[in-house]
């Protein structure tokens, strides 16, 4: 009786290109498969380890500051709240500080990856579209006209003030048969926000009392917040957040170029102004919710790379659980570093995050989109 001779089913790569001309790529083919199927294990254990930093560093904002409290007082706070029990007041005190340091760094990595995508640059920050010269003057406007002086008004006229900016400077950028290039939005952002921060200084110079409220909100930090300042700007954020998170596959595609974006049917115009809502979106959000912080959107996305290598889909999801793990440790350190004061998070961020940018820049890590 002779053996079967039924042929084995095409495989996907036969079917795609053909028999022959799988056979001669096979051993390309294979040698390329293997690196996704090892990356993609680490990368998922890097993530799990990035977010159980995170819950480390959120229990370390509630139990850490003037009033030290122990791990377990912060759980019974939580999970047995006692009104008249102190510590459980100050650990519950302490709730809307952490929260807003996770939205506000959650938002600012991921318009900080976002905006480095879109610019094709790996140190592009958020600013470079004048989302912190529109929130600044917005506020010292607001405060100098208007009489503002509560948390819930800066946050308004913050976010207001980062989207118009935004705005304008895309509409300059579009100018032209190219459209809205990386090139042409960085020049637009940096002219507008040189114009808005001479406005400000204008403002400030002439009026004393503004320049002593508007120091307040120019540091950056996430002190003395409630939940009346983080719930209004919860669904932007929201809104900003999924749109950025879906753009992973379109932000690959244009890493690699806009001729050939347009060549995988990427229409670039539109992915570039989606996504540019999207980081409009956030970093007003994040620029009204706790002042113009820096160095977060700029750090921890190229120093995502160094882990995830330049796939999107996996720098943002990183960015975003990592930048308020850097956001809150800031704050945590800015608590005690000087008792009894403190030293808001935004300056203490550039204390932490300048070296270490400086050190991954002469390290090379993420140098390449």
């Amino acid at each position: 009786m002779t053996p079967s001779t039924t042929p084995a089913p095409a495989t996907r790569s036969e079917r795609t290109l053909g028999a022959p001309a799988a056979a001669a790529m096979g051993p390309r083919l294979s040698v390329r498969a293997q690196p996704a199927r090892k990356v993609r294990g680490p990368r998922t254990a890097w993530l799990l380890a990035a977010v159980v930093v995170l819950v480390v560093v959120c229990c370390a904002s509630l139990a850490v500051g003037a009033r030290g409290l122990s791990l377990e007082t912060v759980w019974q706070a939580l999970s047995q709240f006692n009104p008249a029990d102190g510590d459980h007041a100050v650990v519950h005190a302490r709730i809307p500080r952490t929260v807003l340091g996770l939205l506000a760094g959650a938002a600012l990595g991921l318009a900080g990856a976002a905006m480095q995508g879109v610019a094709r640059n790996p140190l592009a920050d958020p600013g470079i579209i004048g989302v912190n010269a529109g929130a600044a003057l917005a506020v010292v406007t607001g405060i100098y006209v208007f009489g503002v002086s509560s948390l819930t008004g800066y946050i308004w006229f913050g976010f207001i003030g980062a989207a118009a900016a935004a705005v304008v400077v895309y509409l300059i950028a579009s100018m032209g048969r190219d459209g809205a290039t990386p090139v042409k939005l960085a020049l637009a952002g940096a002219a507008l926000s040189a114009g808005l921060f001479s406005l400000m200084n204008v403002i400030l110079v002439s009026s004393q009392d503004t320049l002593d409220r508007f120091r307040f909100w120019q540091v950056g930090g996430i002190a003395g917040r409630d939940w009346s300042v983080v719930l209004p700007g919860l669904p932007f954020l929201i809104v900003g957040a999924l749109i950025v998170l879906l753009a992973g596959r379109v932000l690959n595609s244009l890493a690699l170029g806009d001729d050939v974006a347009r060549g995988l049917g990427q229409n670039v115009g539109l992915a570039r102004a989606v996504t540019a809502l999207g980081i409009v979106l956030l970093c007003g959000s994040a620029t009204a919710l706790a002042g113009p912080i820096g160095f977060v959107g700029l750090v921890v996305p190229h120093a995502v790379r160094s882990l995830t290598g330049p796939d999107y889909r996996w720098i943002l999801p990183f960015s975003a659980v990592l930048a308020p793990a850097l956001l809150l440790v800031s704050d945590v350190v800015g608590r005690v570093i000087l008792l009894p004061g403190e030293v808001p998070a935004g300056i203490m961020t550039a204390l932490i995050g300048a070296p270490v940018f400086v050190w991954l820049v002469r390290r090379g890590k993420g140098a390449g989109l």
